[in-house]
């Protein structure tokens, strides 16, 4: 059972972060092939680093299905954007059901392993923000991760009570999974919303410039 809904989170996932790709790359108006790119760097970026920090094979090297999800949701993505002109809104909420579906995917890895938590915390983290940050530099942008916004930090207090749950709740081990992910989608969302910053060292200085 935990197999399948596993299978079923790293697929939605997949399809949230090549989603998020596309729109992205289509924002800056890349042509076809730039859009599939992007779309795949995103999607597979933070567990290609993930798998490489654990020493083990790449998970899209094995296995092609996740490859062809990726295609296709990006030849979806095209489509809708025939009927969706909202970019920067669509972009929004899948990056955020991809950040919290792969954090979950991240920590599982690391517990898997048989990892010390901070380190699955890590591995997490890693899995749900590296695909969005190679997504941003390819397109001449300031990662999220490094602006004002609420991002890694999303994935860490999601992380973190989803350790805490797992091991001192009786909940299943679904619920838990289900409702940490609908906590960093709440977290992004609030964040944004209301404004959320994490509070800055420094200051302006005399020229106006951060």
């Amino acid at each position: 059972m935990h197999e399948q809904i596993n299978l079923i989170i790293e697929i939605l996932g997949t399809i949230s972060f090549a989603m998020s790709g596309s729109f992205a790359a289509m924002q800056k108006r890349l042509d076809p092939f730039g859009v599939l790119i992007i779309a795949f760097v995103t999607s597979v970026g933070g567990g290609t680093v993930r798998d490489l920090l654990l020493d083990v094979p790449v998970f899209w090297m094995t296995d092609m299905m996740t490859c062809s999800l990726i295609f296709f949701t990006c030849l979806f993505s095209m489509i809708f954007k025939s009927i969706e002109k909202n970019f920067r809104v669509t972009l929004f909420i899948f990056d955020s059901f991809g950040l919290g579906l792969f954090t979950i995917i991240g920590i599982q890895k690391g517990l898997n392993a048989d990892l010390h938590p901070l380190i699955c915390l890590t591995l997490g983290t890693i899995t749900g923000c590296f695909g969005g940050i190679i997504r941003d530099i390819l397109l001449n942008r300031i990662p999220l991760i490094f602006r004002k916004e609420i991002y890694a930090t999303a994935c860490i207090i999601g992380g973190g009570i989803f350790l805490l749950m797992s091991e001192f709740t009786g909940w299943s081990y679904t619920l838990v999974q289900i409702a940490t992910i609908i906590l960093i989608v709440a977290i992004r969302t609030l964040a944004v919303k209301y404004h959320w910053r994490i509070p800055k060292f420094y200051g302006y200085e005399n020229n106006g410039e951060m």
